[in-house]
């Protein structure tokens, strides 16, 4: 099930960003990917959010690798039939409800800088851009912008 959540987000955001040859075995990866990933004890998080009982956006975090003593949010994504539900602003506040009560007093994340929708979502969640921008190659020997978002527990 995360698999298609991540795969169906992906068809829905993404697929301007790669040529159709790469995208379509991308969409395949992810669909298979999460069941191994998920297995691993990496100490990491993975909670799903469901509506009506349809899984429908999960996230996926833990320790950042980067930044000592904050949490990373490594993935974020609704599948479109939930997206304006709601299902998403649930999912991000036990999300952080859950990182807060790690202990970790931070938390950022990186998302497409030009996927306007994430980003006015990650703002509206209480996250601002830390001003950190990096290009990410997702496999294709193509590199892509990302803004760092990030957000201080008070």
């Amino acid at each position: 099930m995360v698999g298609e959540i991540h795969a169906e987000a992906w068809r829905a955001a993404y697929a301007r960003f790669f040529a159709p040859e790469f995208f379509a075995e991308a969409l395949r990866q992810r669909r298979g990917k999460w069941r191994d990933m998920l297995a691993d004890d990496n100490g990491r998080t993975a909670m799903l959010a469901a509506l009506d009982g349809r899984r429908l956006a999960f996230s996926y975090f833990g320790s950042s690798p980067a930044q000592l003593e904050s949490a990373e949010i490594f993935g974020f994504y609704g599948h479109p039939d939930g997206w304006g539900s709601g299902v998403a602003n649930a999912l991000v506040t036990a999300s952080l409800h859950m990182i807060r009560e790690k202990g970790f007093g931070r938390v950022h994340l990186w998302t497409l800088r030009d996927t306007p929708q994430s980003r006015r979502f990650y703002t509206k969640s209480g996250f601002a851009e830390s001003g950190a921008v990096r290009g990410h190659d997702f496999g294709d020997g193509n590199l892509i912008e990302q803004v760092e978002y990030e957000l201080i527990f008070r």
